[in-house]
């Protein structure tokens, strides 16, 4: 069997290819940016072909580094940004109309109109999710109805439609020339559009969104012994690799940090932030703002299901603060700034920008900065953004620790903002838990690797990979309880502040 293991990592922000030895350990990666499109506010595409192209680039750029050839991979896995949706021709791979991201707001109107019979949990007890822009359905609804010939094209077999790993499965697989049509489990159940039980698509609520099932990609088990399709010799991994792998990213961060044990949790803090705690075999309904959501499925084993609480803006509140308002050249800068100020001075940053993500479902909130005095300056202002990623952690923690009835007593975290040393104390203080940071800061793209390596073969056992995982820093919550109450009292003020902003009849 060959020695390593590819992952092809698509982000909200960039694609990245990465390498695997047995291990667990990266052996090169490589990683190209995209552009970021904004046609209308609230509104957020790719460029489909952009990302395609990042692609083929990064796995190029990654077997090179190395030194390896696409033979030496023993499979590939795919994790991606979730929910951001694309709709194609069969016959050119020409995208008709530019990637939804799940960023974008543009399907309000038609979520409210759906929210106005049976409420936001109209499909909760199905699905898990709440009627939100978020989801994929209504994206897709969006592109059928609003691109010409759209909806024909899709009913005929001329046109295909997906989240982004069916999108990159298709085209590393052949494409126009025979490519595979599949969704895993874990997008598959962020579309609003999946049967959680059945782990098929839910005929009712697509009859109501106009959606023809029988277009939509066969949904496929995230670890397949089976594999999807195969890359092409003359593709970009120049062999003939087996495709049997696919997580959603923060599926994949989970899978990645191995907890596999219900009662495990981890923390991703990228683009978002997105906390999944392991349910096991169970399908925990929530009454507290949160997820239900497929964790992975193995084969033909049973899937494991998670309680999710997805933030809609973290790290990219930092990018926004170094982009928008030039406080600092480099998102890296922020920890020192905020360091300075000591504390916030009174100043909370509630990153609303289209909405407020769980547990609150708010489309109609904004962005608000509040507690400002002649006193504040820059330094706090930058405070108050590091400390808002953990508030807005500490709502997802106390909702899930009152669906699950279990107290939350240890968090693992990864993604990009865990470099951050004052945000990951700040958020075991806040939390009063300890945070707990693997040795292996991409988990994500790991999470893939692996979802790919136990298909083939390459790796035997869940039990392996937990051999792999390893602790890397240990932050403990330091902060009186007082402190505490008034800090997370004052927050709760500042999101209220940030409801009702934009008017539901607009």
């Amino acid at each position: 069997m060959a020695d390593y293991v590819g992952a092809l990592d698509q982000g909200t922000t960039s694609t990245r290819f990465m390498v695997y030895d047995h291990g667990g350990r990266m052996v090169s990666q490589a990683q190209r940016e995209h552009r970021q499109i904004f046609p209308h506010p609230g509104w957020v595409e790719h460029d489909p072909l952009e990302i395609w192209a990042n692609a083929q680039s990064v796995i190029q750029e990654a077997l090179t580094e190395a030194g390896l050839r696409g033979s030496d991979l023993a499979g590939i896995g795919i994790t991606n940004q979730r929910e951001t949706t694309v709709l194609w021709d069969r016959e050119s791979g020409e995208p008709l109309h530019n990637a939804i991201v799940w960023q974008c707001t543009r399907t309000q109107d038609l979520c409210r109109e759906l929210a106005r019979e049976g409420g936001q949990d109209r499909f909760r007890r199905t699905t898990g999710l709440p009627v939100a822009t978020y989801f994929s359905g209504t994206k897709m609804a969006w592109l059928l109805d609003e691109v010409p010939g759209a909806r024909r094209a899709l009913e005929k077999g001329r046109a295909l439609m997906g989240t982004m790993e069916t999108w990159l499965i298709w085209l590393l697989t052949g494409g126009p020339a025979g490519g595979a049509y599949v969704t895993d489990v874990t997008n598959a159940s962020r579309t609003m559009l999946m049967n959680l039980s059945s782990l098929q698509w839910e005929d009712e609520i697509l009859r109501i969104l106009g959606i023809p099932g029988q277009a939509l990609p066969r949904i496929v088990p995230s670890s397949d012994p089976e594999p999807w399709g195969y890359t092409l010799p003359g593709g970009p991994l120049g062999a003939r690799v087996p495709v049997c792998g696919a997580l959603g990213d923060q599926q994949a961060a989970l899978v990645g940090q191995a907890c596999f044990a219900p009662g495990e949790a981890k923390n991703t803090y990228g683009t978002g932030c997105f906390l999944l705690l392991n349910t096991g075999p169970d399908q925990v309904t929530s009454s507290h703002g949160l997820l239900t959501t497929v964790g992975y499925q193995l084969g033909r084993a049973r899937p494991v299901y998670c309680l999710e609480g997805s933030i809609a803006v973290a790290g990219a509140l930092v990018q926004w603060v170094r982009d928008n308002l030039g406080i600092i050249g480099d998102a890296s800068e922020i920890e020192q700034m905020a360091a300075q100020a000591g504390d916030n001075g009174g100043v909370y940053c509630v990153p609303a920008f289209s909405g407020l993500f769980a547990p609150h479902w708010r489309a109609d909130a904004r962005g608000v900065i509040v507690g400002l005095s002649g006193y504040a300056d820059k330094r706090h202002l930058a405070r108050a953004v590091l400390e808002a990623t953990a508030y807005q952690t500490k709502d997802i923690v106390e909702a899930m620790n009152r669906d699950s009835g279990v107290e939350l007593k240890r968090l693992k975290v990864d993604g990009g903002m865990v470099a951050n040393e004052l945000l990951m104390q700040f958020q075991a203080d806040v939390l009063d838990v300890a945070v707990i940071r693997s040795q292996t800061n991409e988990t994500t793209s790991l999470g893939a690797a692996y979802a790919a390596g136990l298909a083939v073969g390459f790796w035997e056992s869940l039990e392996e990979l937990r051999k792999n995982w390893a602790e890397s820093r240990r932050w403990l919550p330091s902060m009186t309880p007082r402190q505490r109450k008034a800090g997370y009292a004052n927050w709760q003020k500042a999101v209220e502040r940030s409801l009702g902003w934009v008017d539901q009849e607009q």
